[in-house]
C-alpha cells in the first residue's frame, strides 16, 4: 500500500543566534593576546631565574611572537627541548634552551664564573639535566601566571619530558604552525642566551582565553539584552495567582455543583514568571498588580515590580 502525503511545516523548532555562528577570533587578535602575556612573563621571569644564577637580577628582553613551522623552530646547535602540558585547556607547548646557557648556569651553581667547556660536549651531563628540571619548573609556573592574567584562570602547566633531539620528542608534526616567543636573558657582560617557546597556532585561542569569542572581540562583552534577538521573541509563561488558600479535606470531598466557596483574593496579586509544574506554578514573582477589566477581558494593572 502506497499513499501520497503532503508534508507542511507546522512551526520552526529553533533559530540559531548569529552571534553563536560567527567564526572565532582572528589570528592577529590571539597573537596580540599572546604578546601581552609574554610581556607579563618578562616582568616576573628575571627574579625567578636570578635565584639559579646567584646574581641580584638578570636582564630579560623579549621579541614579538613570530609565525613559523616546527621545522623552522628546530636548532642546529646542541639544545634541550622540553614538552609541557597545559592541563586545564588540554594543549601542549614546547620550550628550547641552548646547551651553552644550561652549562653556564651549572658552572655558576657550583661557584664558578659561568664558563662553559671548550669544545662543547655532544651530550649534556647529569648536572645539566638537574638544572633543566629546575628551569622547567620555573618556566611552567611563570608562563602559567602570565597566561592566567589573560584567561582569568591560571592554566596548570606541567613539564612532561625533555630531549636534545627534537625528532625523538615528537611534540607536533614538523609542518605544524607555531607562534615562537624568544626571550633573551642577559647575564652581565656575556652574550645573552635565549629561551624560546613554541605554541601551536591552533592552541592559541584556548591558551589565551579567547576560544569561542567572535572575531573582533578581545574580552567577553556586556550582558545580553533581553529586548534584542535572539532572546526578545522567546516565549515566557506568566501566571497571575488570584488565590492561594487551604481548604479542609472534608470540605473538598463534599463539593457539589452550585456550591459557593468563599476565597479571599488579595488586593495585590502576584505575577509569576516561570513554568507550570504538576499541580503548581514553579517560577519567580516579578511583581504585583490589581485585578480589573479591559475590553471585556480580565486584566491586571501592575502596581509594583520586584
Amino acid at each position: 500500500m502506497k499513499g501520497n502525503f503532503d508534508f507542511v511545516a507546522e512551526r520552526a523548532l529553533a533559530r540559531h543566534s548569529p552571534a553563536l555562528m560567527r567564526p572565532g577570533p582572528a589570528e592577529a587578535e590571539v597573537l596580540a593576546a599572546l604578546s601581552a602575556a609574554s610581556v607579563r612573563l618578562v616582568r616576573t621571569l628575571p627574579g625567578a631565574l636570578s635565584r639559579l644564577c646567584g646574581v641580584e637580577l638578570l636582564k630579560v628582553g623579549i621579541a614579538p611572537p613570530q609565525d613559523m613551522t616546527l621545522a623552522d623552530f628546530a636548532s642546529e646547535n646542541l639544545c634541550s627541548y622540553s614538552l609541557y602540558s597545559a592541563s586545564t585547556v588540554g594543549e601542549r607547548l614546547l620550550s628550547a634552551i641552548d646547551a651553552e646557557a644550561v652549562l653556564r648556569l651549572v658552572d655558576r651553581a657550583f661557584g664558578g664564573p659561568g664558563d662553559v667547556p671548550r669544545p662543547m660536549p655532544r651530550e649534556l651531563p647529569m648536572s645539566a639535566d638537574m638544572m633543566l628540571a629546575r628551569i622547567e619548573t620555573i618556566l611552567a609556573a611563570q608562563l602559567g601566571a602570565a597566561l592566567g592574567s589573560t584567561t582569568g584562570g591560571r592554566p596548570v602547566i606541567l613539564p612532561l619530558r625533555r630531549e636534545t633531539d627534537l625528532a625523538q620528542l615528537q611534540p607536533f608534526a614538523r609542518d605544524t604552525r607555531v607562534a615562537m616567543i624568544e626571550i633573551a636573558v642577559a647575564d652581565g657582560a656575556r652574550a645573552p642566551w635565549p629561551i624560546r617557546f613554541a605554541l601551536p597556532m591552533t592552541a592559541l585561542p584556548m591558551l589565551t582565553g579567547m576560544a569561542g569569542l567572535p572575531a573582533g572581540t578581545r574580552a567577553p562583552g556586556p550582558a545580553s539584552d533581553p529586548a534584542r534577538e535572539p532572546f526578545a521573541a522567546m516565549p515566557l509563561r506568566l501566571t497571575a495567582l488570584l488565590v492561594d488558600t487551604r481548604v479542609p479535606l472534608h470540605v473538598v470531598t463534599r463539593l457539589e455543583p452550585g456550591q459557593v466557596l468563599n476565597l479571599p483574593i488579595a488586593r495585590a496579586v502576584p505575577l509569576i514568571a516561570g513554568r507550570q509544574g504538576k499541580g503548581q506554578t514553579v517560577g519567580h514573582a516579578i511583581g504585583h498588580g490589581t485585578i480589573g477589566a479591559m475590553d471585556d477581558r480580565v486584566a491586571i494593572q501592575m502596581t509594583q515590580l520586584t
